[in-house]
């Protein structure tokens, strides 16, 4: 966790749209902490020449975080409960829908948490605020069911039916995580979604742990592992002013393995690679097997280092592949960040920078809770670029302060 700084307090005049709440589910604990942390921080030592007046009532708090109970029956169903009053409250829910490795008991048995547990509790919760807060934003980094987004023949729209739901429920606004498709938006028109790119996170990251970067394009480069995350990869190309490529999957369409069509190869696209570093950005690392080819073309076509950037870390093959590529000097670092669960032996690994979000979140929340303008923390290539230049500054790490 970042040490609060006297420049990190935004100025926020304008009067709160009701008394803060933050909930953080079961799984988001951790993250929840961080986050009041700096909330309550930041708003002891606001000053504000309003912060008496009755708007600001319950302004400055010791925590934010209101407790709620989701407690399970021996059958495995469950109800939401809670602990305390929100009438009248700006509340802020946050929920890891990939968070496994929280269990409970159904019928004697040990069960792990799916995605639809997660989803189904923050409904519980929802449904036992029971109307009586002044507004509801959801912050789910991962999407739920954010890649059953778009319908090719005849099978379910998952995501779409689970944000209007949301909205249904009494949802005012729904913040994620580089959505992988943030078109689904379309599915609630009417209602607040925003889906944030974590680029400033990686890049401090990148430059705090790793030295000797030339940020140029004649020294690096940005790779798309295929043609969706096309997006992604130009704009921090863009921001670092650095050339880009592409690889497409090229996929068997005759055969069907684990419900996808299997990737026959990775064709590239782009100018010449050799002896330049590699950022490959993707939204997720799922097994890792996509992340890992692309590498493995790179260093075939002379790339020098590797990076892996990606938002979600979810590793569902386990590590050992990783550990693997890392040995046989394919990767050099894989950041992802905080926004899913991390288990201690990813954290441990000496190829992986844990990119922290908290701070970030806190501000969306805190400027939020204000009704005040998130543009600038939506575009963050200011900050990118402050940072590029201090580290060509220092020429070295960029130090934990800054």
């Amino acid at each position: 966790m970042e040490p609060i700084r006297r420049h990190d307090k935004r100025n926020l005049e304008s009067i709160p749209v009701g008394s803060l709440g933050l909930i953080p589910l079961k799984g988001c604990e951790n993250i929840g902490k961080e986050i009041d942390y700096y909330l309550t921080q930041w708003r002891a030592e606001r000053e504000s020449e309003h912060k008496n007046s009755l708007a600001f009532a319950g302004y400055q708090r010791p925590t934010y975080v209101v407790d709620c109970d989701l407690p399970r029956f021996g059958t495995g169903e469950g109800k939401g409960v809670m602990k305390s009053s929100v009438r009248g409250m700006d509340l802020y829910l946050l929920v890891d829908v990939v968070n496994y490795s929280e269990t409970y008991k159904m019928f004697g048995q040990m069960n792990h948490m799916s995605p639809d547990d997660h989803y189904q509790n923050l409904k519980r919760v929802i449904a036992a605020i029971g109307g009586k807060a002044r507004r509801i934003t959801v912050i789910m980094p991962y999407l739920y069911e954010g890649r059953q987004h778009k319908r090719s023949m005849r099978e379910s729209l998952d995501c779409a039916i689970a944000l209007q739901e949301l909205v249904k429920m009494g949802v005012d606004n729904i913040i994620t995580f580089d959505a992988h498709d943030p078109r689904v938006m379309n599915a609630i028109p009417l209602s607040g979604f925003d889906t944030i790119q974590p680029a400033y996170q990686f890049v401090k990251g990148l430059l705090r742990h790793v030295d000797g970067l030339n940020l140029d394009a004649k020294h690096m480069m940005v790779i798309s592992p295929d043609e969706g995350g096309m997006k992604r990869a130009v704009y921090i190309a863009n921001v670092l002013g650095l050339d880009m490529g592409m690889f497409y999957k090229r996929r068997d369409y005759t055969t069907v393995v684990d419900g996808h069509n299997p990737i026959i190869a990775h064709e590239f696209l782009g100018s010449s690679v050799e002896g330049k570093d590699m950022i490959i950005v993707d939204d997720m690392i799922s097994s890792g097997e996509s992340m890992l080819e692309v590498a493995d073309g790179l260093k075939k076509r002379g790339a020098n280092r590797v990076f892996c950037f990606s938002t979600f870390g979810l590793f569902t093959n386990g590590l050992s592949a990783f550990d693997e590529a890392y040995k046989k000097g394919l990767i050099d670092r894989v950041l992802t960040t905080n926004l899913i669960y991390q288990t201690p032996e990813l954290l441990e690994r000496p190829w992986y920078i844990s990119c922290s979000m908290s701070k970030y979140i806190a501000y969306i929340i805190d400027t939020l809770n204000h009704d005040s303008s998130i543009s600038d923390l939506l575009d963050p290539s200011a900050r990118i670029q402050s940072i590029v230049s201090r580290y060509q500054a220092n020429g070295l790490h960029i130090p934990a302060e800054q």
